[in-house]
């Protein structure tokens, strides 16, 4: 996201205390996961780019003595549970849906990774009246009141269709509703630091595998095909990812959330020795939303058929290949 609008900005500092509007849900089908990852949608291999990383990686693997001592106390990692599955709901806020939608791109400020991921204060800041009226007296370019709202009113469209319909270097989230988009919308207002903004915090429920399906398809599926042959050790080294069907097949539930919030070792390579892994740690995603991730790949097993944002994406795909993968937008 960019904008030529507004200068740079510091995000101001949330408010204390947030007193979120409690609002409800339209009911929503859930639906599976399916067709290829968002990188190999665009051509990019995992080391390319900075999408989908949160600059925090696992923990190195353990020595001989450090495995002889954890076998001896029988205390491994995979007999200490860590989460409890729930088939309820789970109380979100906007500020929740920005971790699992985009903060593994944007990161926590909003920010992004210029030049490859645009920050994406300025387009927000653009949607505000106030902002926009008093930046355009600050560069000599007064505007009436009229004029500012609309311009403001068209920034706000455009923020909600990018999010909806995603860019050219942006998947789009289509399985938004209306009211999480106002939700999403109205944080990184807050974000942003938007005048008044944090009295339009919205609060509601999320059936969990509703909270599995945000996460999946808007973080894990930048990375993991839907559906797939697991790698041997040796692709794994050469730098291929495991598809998501896989994951609940090979993993129980306690070793997905610890992979998924603290990280954990991977067995690569020819010897198959244990390495620190590619897959970065979501430290910012709750067990209980990590939880809601298994729970919903094991209950929507991930399909294999084409998803329409990866249908919208063959034009730009196809530049991609043919020369323009420099341009990280």
């Amino acid at each position: 996201m960019s904008s030529p609008l507004l200068g740079q900005a510091t995000p101001a500092r949330a408010p204390a205390t947030i007193h979120p509007r409690a609002v409800s849900l339209p009911d929503r089908r859930v639906t599976p996961i399916s067709g290829r990852s968002w990188l190999n949608q665009l051509g990019w291999f995992i080391n390319e780019t900075s999408m989908g990383k949160t600059g925090l990686w696992g923990p190195a693997p353990p020595q001989e003595d450090d495995l002889a001592a954890l076998r001896a106390s029988g205390t491994g990692a995979h007999e200490r549970s860590i989460v409890t599955p729930s088939l309820g709901s789970i109380s979100m806020t906007g500020a929740d849906l920005y971790r699992l939608e985009c903060q593994g791109c944007h990161r926590t400020d909003g920010r992004g990774v210029p030049p490859e991921i645009n920050s994406m204060i300025n387009p927000v800041r653009s949607t505000s009246p106030e902002l926009v009226r008093k930046h355009m007296e600050e560069v000599g370019a007064p505007m009436d009141a009229k004029s500012v709202r609309e311009l403001a009113k068209q920034s706000h469209a455009a923020l909600v269709q990018r999010i909806s319909h995603g860019g050219y270097h942006m998947p789009g989230f289509l399985d938004l509703n209306e009211t999480e988009i106002q939700a999403l919308v109205a944080y990184v207002e807050q974000l942003a630091g938007v005048p008044g903004a944090e009295r339009r915090q919205l609060q509601f429920n999320e059936p969990t595998m509703r909270v599995g399906e945000h996460l999946v398809k808007a973080t894990c599926h930048i990375c993991h095909d839907s559906v797939g042959p697991k790698p041997s050790a040796a692709q794994m080294m050469d730098g291929e990812v495991p598809p998501l069907s896989t994951l609940v097949a090979s993993k129980g539930l306690d070793e997905f959330v610890m992979k998924v919030t603290r990280g954990a070792p991977a067995t690569m390579g020819v010897l198959q020795l244990q390495y620190r892994g590619r897959m970065p740690v979501f430290y910012y995603i709750r067990p209980e939303e990590a939880t809601a991730a298994y729970l919903y790949l094991y209950t929507y097993p991930p399909e294999s058929v084409t998803s329409p944002a990866e249908g919208s994406t063959a034009a730009a795909k196809a530049k991609i290949t043919a020369g323009a993968r420099d341009v990280h937008r």
